[in-house]
């Protein structure tokens, strides 16, 4: 049975805590057995934070608080706190999978200006990526983000949601992505078109709640078409 704690303090040094759990999250990284964890701010008390961190199992959240490295970070913690936490242990009895609005929030994450987000809330550790495009598939939450940033330098790409459809663990996305040719393609040279792909993605969600699985279907003769990279070949 999936298990959550609820972690309660009051602190003004919100900005440490973060780089505290930030350091944790690296030192535990192989070890710890915590699958989602988020942090809230107290809309009517800024002082007033929640931590929520979620474990396949009371046994396994056991584990977790065994490992020296949560021990230290937890000395830590209470230094940062204005009073000694509070704990409330959740067995869970309920979890709905809305894998719509996860589905949405990644296509919105992969559009948004700037520097691509982390993707840690999304994505499992071990995620797997099948795209047609590549001749191996893409392994791993950090591979994955270099394959997104790819097609961002090359095209910046506004990808549209058109439907999404879930069932279980899975759900299926058609979407439209436009853009314009500013980086290296495939080895073709920006060209500055105004381009616009179309495609269809699969996704498995994991008992976390995070995309462990992609399966991706575009329409790359057409983006190659738009790009002029096939006048070659119809003369």
């Amino acid at each position: 049975m999936t298990f959550v704690q609820l972690i309660e303090c009051r602190t003004s040094r919100l900005d440490e805590m973060n780089r505290l759990m930030d350091d944790w999250v690296e030192q535990t990284k192989g070890k710890r057995t915590a699958t989602h964890a988020l942090v809230g701010k107290d809309r009517s008390d800024a002082s007033h934070i929640v931590e929520v961190v979620e474990f396949p199992s009371y046994e396994e959240a056991m584990r977790n608080s065994q490992l020296p490295e949560t021990g230290r970070i937890f000395e830590n913690l209470v230094a940062l706190c204005e009073e000694t936490p509070t704990f409330t242990d959740l067995d869970v009895v309920r979890d709905d999978l809305l894998a719509d609005i996860a589905v949405r929030r990644f296509f919105e994450a992969l559009s948004a200006p700037g520097e691509l987000s982390p993707l840690n809330d999304l994505l499992d550790e071990d995620v797997h990526s099948h795209d047609p495009v590549n001749p191996q598939d893409t392994i791993g939450l950090d591979a994955c983000r270099a394959e997104f940033r790819m097609w961002r330098s090359a095209f910046g790409f506004d990808a549209a949601v058109e439907d999404v459809l879930a069932q279980g663990d899975r759900a299926c996305c058609r979407w439209t992505a436009s853009g314009s040719h500013q980086g290296d393609f495939l080895g073709i040279q920006p060209t500055g078109k105004r381009v616009t792909m179309t495609g269809t993605t699969m996704f498995r969600f994991g008992p976390n709640g995070k995309i462990t699985e992609m399966w991706w279907q575009h329409d790359t003769l057409g983006l190659m078409q738009q790009l002029g990279a096939l006048e070659a070949l119809e003369q």
